[in-house]
Order: C-alpha cells, then sequence, then structure tokens
C-alpha cells in the first residue's frame, strides 16, 4: 500500500554545482524538494522507491550508481565495483542526488518508466509497486511542460499554462484520478517529462482517496514547470 509520497523536479541545474551563478534562483526550489524528501523519509515505510522518466521502463539493480558526469559536474556515487554496474537515467539520478542529502540514497530501489508509456500501462506499474510491500513510499521525478516562455526549450505554446495549472493543483489536491486522466499526447507536445511518472503515482495511489497533499512549490523559472509536493495517507 502506498503510504507517503514526494514530487520532485529533476533538472541538472537543481545541483548548485551545476548551476553555477544561476543557483541562488532555485534555492525555493531545492528547498521545498528537501521538505518533500524530508516529509517522505519522516513516515515509516518498508520500501522507499525512486520513479522517474527513462528510456525502458524497467527496474535497476545493485549495479546502477547516479552520475552528472554527461552533465559537466564530475561527479559519480554509488559504485561499488560489485557486479554489473550501469548509470541511472537522469531522473532517478537527481532523485538519487535528494536522497543523499538526507544520507538516505541506500534504502531506496530505482525504477524507470518509459517515456513513451502508455497511461494504462503507467498506472499498472503504480499499482504493482504499490502491492510490492506492506508500507510503499515513492519519490517521483517529473518535470512539467517546456513551452512556457519563448525562451523556453520548446518555445512558447499557450496549453503550457494550463496544463501546468492543473498539474499543480492534482499535486496539490493529491487527486490521482486527475493525474491518471493527463493526456499522453498533449503532454507530449509540450514536453511534460513527468507525465509517466506521475501516472505511476496515480496507480500506486488509486482513485479511492485516503491520501493528502500539500504543493510545496510550482515554479517555471526558465520556461519549463517545475513543482515539489508531498502526499501521505490520512490517519
Amino acid at each position: 500500500m502506498l503510504i507517503s509520497a514526494a514530487v520532485c523536479p529533476h533538472p541538472p541545474i537543481l545541483v548548485p554545482e551545476l548551476a553555477g551563478g544561476a543557483a541562488p534562483e532555485l534555492d525555493e526550489l531545492r528547498a521545498a524538494c528537501d521538505e518533500a524528501v524530508g516529509r517522505l523519509l519522516s513516515v515509516p515505510a518498508d520500501l522507499l522507491i525512486v520513479v522517474g522518466a527513462a528510456e525502458q521502463t524497467r527496474a535497476y539493480g545493485r549495479g546502477a550508481y547516479a552520475t552528472l558526469r554527461p552533465y559537466g559536474l564530475d561527479w559519480t556515487a554509488g559504485r561499488d565495483g560489485a557486479g554489473r554496474e550501469e548509470a541511472l537515467p537522469l531522473s532517478l539520478t537527481i532523485g538519487y542526488w535528494l536522497l543523499r542529502r538526507h544520507d538516505a540514497q541506500t534504502r531506496a530501489r530505482f525504477q524507470g518508466v518509459s517515456s513513451e508509456a502508455a497511461s494504462g500501462e503507467c498506472l499498472r506499474l503504480g499499482e504493482e509497486l504499490a502491492r510490492s510491500a506492506g508500507r510503499v513510499a515513492l519519490l517521483v521525478m517529473g518535470d512539467g511542460s517546456a513551452c512556457r516562455s519563448e525562451k523556453a526549450p520548446g518555445y512558447l505554446d499557450e496549453r503550457a499554462e494550463p496544463y501546468d495549472a492543473a498539474v499543480a493543483a492534482a499535486l496539490g489536491n493529491a487527486d490521482a484520478a486527475a493525474l491518471a486522466g493527463l493526456e499522453a499526447g498533449l503532454s507530449r507536445e509540450l514536453q511534460a517529462a513527468g507525465r509517466a511518472a506521475w501516472q505511476v503515482l496515480a496507480g500506486a495511489a488509486g482513485t479511492g482517496g485516503g491520501l493528502g497533499g500539500e504543493l510545496l512549490a510550482a515554479e517555471a523559472p526558465y520556461g519549463v514547470g517545475y513543482f515539489a509536493a508531498a502526499w501521505s495517507r490520512r490517519v
């Protein structure tokens, strides 16, 4: 059963050393992510799973490690030389980095979900993850639309702001049904990298309620929607 969740974005510039002079611009977002992860870890769980976009839907084993070298920072963590090693995708690497700030990275399993996965596939994966232990906690990594301004990666699209507003409302209200209803086609057109991971969260939460949510951040500093939220099961 899903008992708690944290939702965070995964831009490389969330890491201050990569952001350089722009790091202070993301201080509030970084603090909101730390708050979300801290709340997640404060709830006792049998299993902690990090979920984020990847090329394929698959779990990563003990040989997986986090690295930011492809993004220009000589930072790698989790390599132990044991068994077959492979790098985690960006979304899970940033999740690892966030957990490491709380010294909790070794407790987690890492689950990738294809950015092209159909909504039904994402929901089923979430249901499976929620059933994988008695008390499951999810750290869900995902960015919103990348079309909020003319300087955004996807340029300005008038549909981006209402899309992100709907996502923010769903995350703030722990509205699994709203996340489950996100259109894969529209999400793709708006370059919303978090759609699949958010729908895994929706599948894990179900649509029967029982979870409360709080939106901790909703920003678009570079024309990309970034959200931080915390969910927990009502007692």
